[in-house]
Parts: structure tokens; C-alpha cells; sequence
């Protein structure tokens, strides 16, 4: 017997609240975990809607009302302006009738004295709607739907993507999952799957996507983990193209013997610490700060039946956690912005502020610093962020190899560098459809000098 879908009216009002909460300073995955779980679906689909046009919808609101309403009544407000914000090439989610109905519904349930305030606003909207969509685009905010600073950062960075960048970061991401190669090819899963009526490609272009090693597969239409066949056995996880360059680009080229003492440090939730025991027999210590996201590495590995070590510790203390014995190789995936990911988090462009680029990396030059002494000589340190910020990517190294010099550390060819989820930029991974296939991410491979 199927379960009647909740009302919109209901699922609006927690949209709403999800909102606010991301205004006030709350990530959505946070708020997500409290949020009733027949409900989570559809707030979770909603709320990813509104962040992304949340500048547009600000906007037009301001034009609309131009003294702010109370919180709750403006994020409601707001939340319903975007979700009947003119998309270029989407349907709107729902039909605006119905979607002013269902506002009205749940201002009636959260803030009574607001319902005919909420009616009135989205009525003209509508009526108005494409002049005052033209009129919001004539604004940074309005056109680009990020923070100014983060949209100044992104233009000074990349002068010449600067708008496509931005653009991309509204867009859907895909559904990629990495086939467990201890248990199958990707090949083998993209024809499993046919044979279910379910469409995936593999990413088998290393000029579009790097060396993926036969086991990307990206889905046609994304899916519940549960409907795909072999997830809860471990054979297959999801996990970005970019994402699954980590371990691959570690371990080129390094030969290492059965037992190579490797430290994945900032670890969780584990997804490069599982394909790096996918695709080698490795000693892996697995560290990270955070006890609690440490348990979601061990839930991770329990599903791929695969061991590693695993410590809660700060990486840039290793004298807590280290016992002394160097390491063959290290991933650094450092604590970032999360900019090259924002498409699939929405909410970390309202989160975060101008100077937490520069906090952040402070702690990733702490981190190479504190890292880099604990390998091997002739050992490679892989360093990565999903960032596109440069002082996140390429900057950070050249200090970092400025520091050490010539003699000491260097930067190896075969890492990228900066990767831009650009859809008109087939060389970084975008499809026909013109989507991007991978997320922005940073990649420098450092080895260190063999002793003299």
C-alpha cells in the first residue's frame, strides 16, 4: 500500500524553515537530519530548489516589499518566490496556482496574519513576472544568485569563465557511482543495469575525465541508493568523477608493495578511503577530527567489507596520533570552501562568508606543514580540495613549495591542477547535454626528495 505524499502546504512550511535556518547559519544537511522523515524527501528537493534562485527570489522580494517581513514570514515568502522563479529550459515544480494556494496554506498554519500579505505579494508577482525577472538580473545578486564577494572572488579567479562558473553552480548534478573493482568493471554494472531498463554511460574518456580506471559510471536519471543493484552488498558507491580521481592519482606510478603504510587524513565520510582499499592492499590509517563523521568511515567500510585503522585526530598535530613510522603516501583532502561543490550543496554559498577563504586556508597550509614531514623520502603527498578558489588550489602549493624549495618537495606533472565544472568545457568533463560530469575540485601531487 503506497504512502500518500504529504501536503504541499506542509512541505513548504518546513522548506520555509529550512531557509531560515541556512540564513541563520545552519547547514541543510544538519537541519535535514531533524526534519521529519516523511517529510525529508520533498523538503530536501524543495530547499535545494530555493537556495539555488534564493538571490533572484531576495531580489524581487525587495522590490515586491521593500520593508523586510518577519523572518519567518520572509523566508515563506521567499521560498515561494523561487520555486516560481522562471528557470530557462526547467518547468517550474509545480503549477503557480497551485503553488500560491498551498503558500497561502502555510501561512495560515505558521503565521495567520500573514496569509493575505503572502497572497498578495506572489499574485502580483506572477502577474508582473517576467518584467520583474528582467529588472532582479540586472543585479549581481539577482543574476548570479551568489554572494557578491563569492561572485567578485570567482571573476578575479577565472576572468574569463567567471559567468559560466556561476551559472553551472545552478544547474543538477549527476548521479556517478564508482564500481567496487574488487567485485566487477564498470562496464559490467552499465550493462547489469540495462538489463534492469535503468540508463548509465561509463566514463571511459581520459580526455574528458582523467583515468578513471574503467569504474565510473554515471546514471541517466539519478536514483535511490536502494534501487541500485549491489549497493548494500558493496559493489558499487556514489562518488563524483572528480572525486574519484583522489585515489587513483595517489597511487600512479608509485608501485607500492602489499602492506604500504598509507594516511588518508581528513578522512570522512570515507569515500577515497574506500577506493583506495578497492584498488590496492594497503596499511591505511584513516584520521579525521571529527569522532562522529570517523563513524560514518567505519559505516562506509562495513557496507565494502574492506579494514582500515581509524583515528579521530587533528592532522595538524600529529604528535597525538602519529606512532613514528613513516607514511609511503598521503591524500590530503583539506577542509575547503566546498566551491567546486556548491551545485550539490546550495547552501554553502549563503553559509559561508568572505573571510573564510582565507581561515580555511591558513588551516590547509597548517595541515601541508604538518604533513609533509611524515612521509617517506621519495613518498608523495596528494593534495586536494573541492574548491575553485585559487588561494584553495594552486596558490596554496606554490607557497607551500616556495617554503620547502627545490630541494625538498616537488610538484609532480600528472595531477591536474584546477578542475572547473564548466558545461561548455568538454576537456574538463561536461556531456552532450551540456551538464557537467564532474564537480570543481583542485588536485597537486608533491613528492618528497629521496635522501641524498
Amino acid at each position: 500500500m503506497n504512502t500518500p505524499s504529504p501536503p504541499l502546504s506542509r512541505l513548504l512550511e518546513q522548506t520555509a524553515d529550512a531557509v531560515q535556518a541556512v540564513r541563520g547559519g545552519q547547514s541543510l544537511t544538519d537541519w535535514l537530519a531533524r526534519c521529519p522523515p516523511d517529510l525529508r524527501p520533498g523538503v530536501q528537493a524543495l530547499a535545494f530548489h530555493a537556495l539555488r534562485w534564493l538571490g533572484s527570489a531576495t531580489e524581487v522580494r525587495a522590490r515586491l516589499a521593500p520593508k523586510t517581513p518577519p523572518p519567518a514570514v520572509d523566508a515563506l515568502l521567499v521560498t515561494a518566490l523561487a520555486l516560481l522563479w522562471p528557470v530557462p529550459g526547467q518547468a517550474p515544480p509545480y503549477a503557480d496556482h497551485t503553488l500560491v494556494d498551498q503558500a497561502v496554506s502555510a501561512a495560515r498554519l505558521r503565521v495567520p496574519a500573514a496569509a493575505g500579505f503572502i497572497n498578495a505579494v506572489l499574485r502580483r508577482f506572477l502577474r508582473e513576472r517576467d518584467a520583474l525577472a528582467a529588472a532582479t538580473r540586472t543585479s549581481p545578486l539577482g543574476a548570479f544568485n551568489h554572494p557578491l564577494w563569492w561572485i567578485e572572488r570567482v571573476k578575479r579567479d577565472w576572468p574569463q569563465q567567471w559567468q559560466a562558473l556561476l551559472t553551472a553552480a545552478n544547474l543538477h548534478p549527476p548521479m556517478t557511482l564508482r564500481v567496487n573493482a574488487r567485485r566487477g568493471t564498470g562496464s559490467h554494472y552499465v550493462q547489469g543495469l540495462a538489463a534492469l531498463g535503468r540508463h548509465a554511460s561509463l566514463l571511459d574518456d581520459p580526455a574528458r575525465f582523467g583515468d578513471l580506471g574503467g569504474q565510473a559510471v554515471v546514471l541517466a536519471q539519478p536514483c535511490p541508493v536502494t534501487q541500485l543493484p549491489g549497493f548494500a552488498e558493496g559493489e558499487v558507491s556514489v562518488q563524483d568523477a572528480a572525486a574519484q580521481r583522489a585515489a587513483l592519482l595517489l597511487l600512479q606510478g608509485l608501485e607500492l608493495a602489499p602492506g604500504a603504510r598509507v594516511l588518508d587524513a581528513c578522512a570522512a565520510p570515507g569515500g577515497k578511503t574506500a577506493h583506495l582499499l578497492e584498488l590496492a592492499d594497503l596499511d591505511l590509517l584513516a584520521l579525521d577530527s571529527d569522532p562522529v563523521r570517523l563513524a560514518r568511515v567505519q559505516e562506509n567500510l562495513n557496507r565494502l567489507q574492506l579494514k582500515a585503522t581509524l583515528k579521530a585526530g587533528d592532522g595538524r598535530r600529529p604528535q597525538a596520533w602519529w606512532d613514528g613510522k613513516p607514511f609511503d603516501a598521503i591524500l590530503l583532502d583539506a577542509p575547503c570552501t566546498a566551491s567546486g561543490i556548491v551545485r550539490r550543496h546550495p547552501d554553502v554559498r549563503w553559509l559561508r562568508r568572505a573571510d573564510d577563504v582565507m581561515a580555511l586556508a591558513r588551516t590547509q597550509a597548517e595541515l601541508l606543514e604538518a604533513l609533509f614531514p611524515l612521509l617517506k623520502p621519495g613518498g608523495r603527498l596528494l593534495y586536494a580540495t573541492c574548491s575553485v578558489f585559487r588561494d584553495e588550489g594552486q596558490r596554496q602549493i606554490d607557497a607551500f613549495l616556495q617554503r620547502h624549495g627545490p630541494g625538498k618537495a616537488m610538484q609532480e606533472p600528472h595531477a591536474p591542477g584546477h578542475l572547473l565544472p564548466l558545461p561548455d568545457n568538454r576537456a574538463l568533463g561536461a556531456d552532450a547535454r551540456g551538464a557537467a560530469l564532474q564537480d570543481g575540485f583542485f588536485y597537486a601531487s608533491i613528492r618528497k626528495a629521496r635522501d641524498p
